[in-house]
C-alpha cells in the first residue's frame, strides 16, 4: 500500500468514528432530557397525592368542617 491509501483510509475511519461519537452524544442527551421530563411529572404527581392525603386526613377534615360551622 502506498501512503496516500493509508492516509485516506485513516481519514475515513476518523470521520466515521467522529460521526458515531456525535450520534451517541446526541442520543444520550435526548434520553436524559426525556428522563428529566418523566421525573418532573412523577414529582408533580407525588406532590398532588401528598396534598390530597393531607387534606383527607381525619383531623384536617374535622377541623375544616368545624371551621365552616363556626363562621
Amino acid at each position: 500500500m502506498d501512503m496516500n491509501t493509508i492516509v485516506t483510509l485513516l481519514t475515513i475511519a476518523v470521520v466515521l468514528l467522529s460521526i458515531v461519537i456525535i450520534a451517541l452524544l446526541v442520543t444520550v442527551t435526548v434520553v436524559l432530557v426525556k428522563i428529566n421530563r418523566v421525573i418532573k411529572s412523577i414529582d408533580a404527581i407525588t406532590q398532588n397525592i401528598a396534598s390530597a392525603t393531607d387534606w383527607l386526613s381525619p383531623v384536617k377534615l374535622i377541623s375544616t368542617i368545624t371551621n365552616l360551622f363556626r363562621k
